[in-house]
């Protein structure tokens, strides 16, 4: 069973940026998809091309997962690569005997449709956009036994504070934090990764954002070894290829982290500078959820959808808010660009938006 459309409460949960890009909108500038441009670096492409000599053998996933472990301080048995960070919320909703899951919107929304998929009756608590959709722990039901929250959140670029996360655990209850766009953060500040003394706590992260490599399907897992075992039994044989398993180690090795911290910040002087280009819009109704600490802006305009579509026919592709929960028509999702692409998007946007009202 896929799960959209009225069987999700009016919500195609399966709608990604990526489909405004397909098709009639693959030659569109690309504002719609959270992959960091001009990706992945030389550096990175011949690690990758290097491991192709190995494809004849079964992939040998145990030195990308003592990688990861180092990286983040773990023992490996807290560790469980995956195809994606997507599939860790397919993992997840099949292995986990839970009763009352809740999902905390706005957010990526492949984890409740995972759950609602595996059959399970899914909660949804709705941050509210007039607290700046940050997180109200008082709005999770206390007994809720799996609590999914994204932090930064997509689509709205909320970085919640790490402990009002942490404070979401429970005894008896798996917390899934989902920290696929955490490396993107400047110090990876607010981070759960890494941390033993949650009870519960379950990690998602991606390397398919910062690197570019959503076509590679690359992700990892950190959870108590009961979790990841439980988890382990639901995964098929050799999950991830030798190509992903390649990309993995490079990507926690120390170059690989220090460009990735490099990048962050690169990203957070190109976000500021996208906000402040929107600024211009104010008088058009235009508004920015601010603080944004991602890779992309949530915004809020009168008449999105029509300016989204008038955007398309200057060239431009941004992501359609209402198909995340909690959010609505007048809402669009804008990746981060460089400041020479922001400039040229700006001018479409001020074609593409009505007369300010007078």
């Amino acid at each position: 069973m896929r799960t959209e459309g009225a069987g999700a409460g009016g919500h195609d949960l399966r709608h990604h940026g990526d489909a405004e890009v397909r098709d009639d909108g693959s030659a569109l500038v690309d504002l719609a998809v959270n992959v960091r441009a001009d990706t992945p670096p030389a550096w990175l492409r011949e690690v990758i091309a290097g491991s192709l000599d190995s494809l004849a053998a079964y992939p040998d996933g145990r030195p990308a997962r003592a990688a990861v472990a180092a990286r983040h301080g773990l023992p490996e048995e807290r560790v469980l690569l995956t195809a994606g960070a997507a599939e860790a919320f397919v993992l997840l909703a099949r292995a986990l005997k839970v009763r009352r899951p809740v999902v905390v919107h706005p957010q990526f929304t492949e984890p409740e449709a995972a759950l609602r998929d595996a059959g399970h009756t899914v909660d949804r608590v709705l941050l509210r956009e007039e607290d700046g959709f940050r997180l109200d722990p008082s709005l999770v039901p206390e007994d809720a036994d799996l609590v999914v929250i994204g932090n930064p959140t997509n689509p709205t670029s909320v970085l919640h504070p790490a402990a009002a996360v942490a404070g979401l655990a429970r005894p008896g209850r798996v917390l899934v934090v989902d920290e696929a766009f955490m490396d993107a953060v400047p110090g990876e500040r607010e981070a759960l990764a890494g941390r033993t003394d949650v009870p519960g706590l379950v990690v998602l992260r991606s390397l398919t954002k910062t690197w570019g490599l959503a076509g590679l399907r690359i992700g990892y897992v950190l959870a108590p070894p009961e979790v990841i075992a439980e988890l382990e039994r639901a995964q098929p044989l050799w999950p991830v290829s030798t190509p992903a398993l390649a990309a993995a180690r490079a990507c926690v090795s120390p170059r690989g982290l220090a460009e990735a911290e490099a990048a962050a910040r690169r990203g957070a002087a190109e976000r500021a500078h996208l906000v402040a280009a929107l600024s211009a819009f104010a008088g058009h109704g235009l508004r920015v959820v601010e603080p944004p600490e991602g890779p992309f802006v949530l915004v809020r305009v009168p008449g999105a959808t029509a300016i989204r579509h008038r955007l398309r026919t200057l060239g431009y592709a941004v992501r359609r808010g209402d198909t995340f929960p909690g959010l609505d028509p007048d809402h669009l999702r804008l990746a981060v660009r460089a400041p020479a692409t922001v400039t040229a998007f700006t001018e479409a946007l001020r074609r593409a938006l009505p007369a300010p009202p007078r």
